[in-house]
């Protein structure tokens, strides 16, 4: 079983993002940039699958610029078997992404994609969703824990209530949830042996994708800033305090 991985270039998640100073979008300049941490966790439960005997090959995915190569090397340093860079400067939104990743569905024919919930740039959470949309696959989200066996694929889900369990045949697409799994660290042999790894790379023209985006950019601004915290002196000073100055009750 060939399970594909997408994987995406984001911020790293110990950094600050900074707007820039036009407004126009997030400051990328000399940041440290990352694999998205729930990506990680989908590599990290494809290459599990894989060590149980259950895969046979991971490709980890990414879109992007050229410098997603690291990315695809990060996730072959946990385990991918290869990686596949489909390189474009244009901002992808997550519909492109979903089609782009539909037509290397076509061209890989995986029984599988597993893929992280949300990447923590945009929190979307809608690639995932797309894709199954656009493959006619059946789908599940956020899991928490994956089984494949015979042909399909028992998916255990956290949601308000306590767990949700569903049944998928395969192919499907999985997204993966915080708690699904914790990545391993990859090893400095692991690392150097994912620099000879076969990566290929294709254009969104060789997809037959228009990647063009629909939706634009008015304006990025960062949140207010949080006012200070205030003690008070019992019940009564902040019964009063939240009717006559922060007007909530």
């Amino acid at each position: 079983m060939k399970i594909l991985v997408p994987v995406k270039r984001v911020i790293d998640y110990n950094v600050k993002p900074r707007v820039k100073a036009d407004g126009s979008g997030v400051d990328l300049a000399n940041v440290k940039m990352s694999i998205n941490p729930f990506d990680e966790i989908a590599i990290e439960e494809a290459v599990r699958l894989k060590e149980a005997g259950i895969a046979t090959e991971v490709v980890a995915v990414s879109c992007g610029v050229a410098a997603c190569q690291e990315t695809l090397r990060a996730a072959m340093a946990i385990g991918a078997d290869r990686g596949i860079l489909v390189e474009t400067d244009a901002e992808l939104l997550p519909l492109a992404v979903a089609k782009l990743l539909k037509a290397l569905c076509d061209k890989e024919q995986p029984r599988l994609v597993l893929c992280g919930k949300q990447a923590i740039d945009d929190d979307a959470n809608q690639t995932g969703q797309m894709l199954a949309a656009l493959a006619g696959w059946p789908q599940a989200t956020c899991a928490s824990k994956v089984v494949i066996a015979d042909g399909q694929a028992t998916v255990t889900r956290e949601i308000d209530g306590g767990l949700e369990t569903l049944r998928l045949n395969l192919p499907a697409v999985i997204s993966a949830d915080l708690r699904l799994n914790e990545p391993r660290y990859a090893t400095l042999p692991n690392i150097m042996k994912a620099r000879k790894k076969p990566l290929d790379t294709v254009k969104p023209a060789d997809l037959g994708v228009d990647v063009a985006p629909r939706l634009t950019t008015l304006k990025v601004s960062e949140p207010a800033k949080r006012g200070a915290g205030i003690k008070v002196a019992d019940a009564a000073e902040l019964m009063n305090k939240l009717r006559n100055e922060a007007k909530v009750i």
